[in-house]
């Protein structure tokens, strides 16, 4: 999708940015900025977008983007309620890849780094051991001032790049250079319309109504932007949330099936398989055993 461009403050005293959010929910905006970006999710719930990835996360996950790698993180409805006692806490660190001096990413000793930074490109998801180290290394780099901050920095860095506990997010490099600010403002309002209503039957003359265009010129325009058409977009948000309420293990597979949009269960099951490339209840207990796995652990 066409992303907005979104200008990272910066502090000249600092070589880069650090900042603990604590707020209702984390925006709606699809943006991009030349910064890399490593996002701990203290507290949250939602639908994840990355490059051509749509993916759900919650407490607990660590993200690391590459330059203009375009992302947002949309909350469930609810944290968009004005209910206080939903809200979300998150960690931020963003950095230019020479921002600790041109010279580092040249060091024989630091050839990990640019590696990490390529692989980044795509999005990195942090599991593992690797995740559990860098939480408290997160955490303290935010009260950390002059070397130490340095130093904890280099720590995390480390961490990433020599780890091989990441999952690619995206399946290709989607860097944005520039956007036009009327598809900024068309993709984000389609966006946000059908995160909030996925639940019901959307046609496409709504959402090109949206965009203020004809049905055909809609599926046209969205093909060309996202690479992909309007109804694959429509079935990965569904397919997305249905993998939430599973995890949550509260509902039938059945009723998760209505809840999330569909209106056959063999259809949702095919899409479902189509999308994750294994069956709900194969999904459901993948999850589950890697839970107890951590917890044992």
């Amino acid at each position: 999708m066409k992303a907005q461009f979104h200008k990272v403050p910066v502090n000249i005293q600092s070589s880069f940015s650090i900042r603990h959010d604590q707020k209702p929910n984390f925006g709606t905006t699809w943006h991009y900025h030349p910064e890399l970006e490593l996002h701990y999710v203290i507290r949250g719930e939602g639908v994840r977008l990355v490059g051509d990835n749509i993916g759900n996360f919650s407490d607990g996950e660590i993200v690391l983007l590459g330059a203009n790698l375009p992302h947002t993180w949309r909350c469930n409805e609810e944290y968009f309620q004005n209910d206080p006692n939903q809200a979300v806490e998150a960690i931020v660190i963003q950095f230019l890849p020479e921002c600790l001096g041109r010279y580092l990413l040249g060091l024989p000793e630091a050839y990990l780094i640019p590696k990490l930074f390529e692989k980044a490109k795509s999005g990195l998801l942090i599991t593992g051991e690797a995740k559990a180290r860098l939480e408290p290394l997160m955490r303290a780099a935010v009260q950390a001032t002059d070397l130490d901050r340095i130093i904890i920095f280099l720590s995390i860095l480390k961490i990433l790049s020599e780890t091989s506990e990441v999952q690619t997010i995206a399946t290709e490099h989607h860097a944005f250079k520039q956007s036009n600010e009327s598809d900024v403002q068309r993709i984000n309002k389609v966006c946000n319309y059908t995160l909030s209503n996925y639940k019901k039957e959307i046609t496409l003359e709504e959402v090109a109504s949206l965009s203020n265009l004809s049905v055909t010129s809609f599926c046209r325009y969205f093909k060309l932007i996202t690479k992909k058409t309007y109804y694959d977009f429509l079935l990965e948000i569904r397919i997305s949330q249905a993998c939430r309420l599973l995890i949550e293990d509260k509902l039938l597979t059945e009723v998760i099936c209505f809840e999330c949009g569909f209106n056959n269960v063999s259809n949702f099951y095919r899409h479902f398989k189509k999308i994750t490339k294994v069956t709900p209840l194969e999904y459901k207990r993948k999850y589950l055993h890697s839970y107890k796995e951590a917890v044992a652990a």
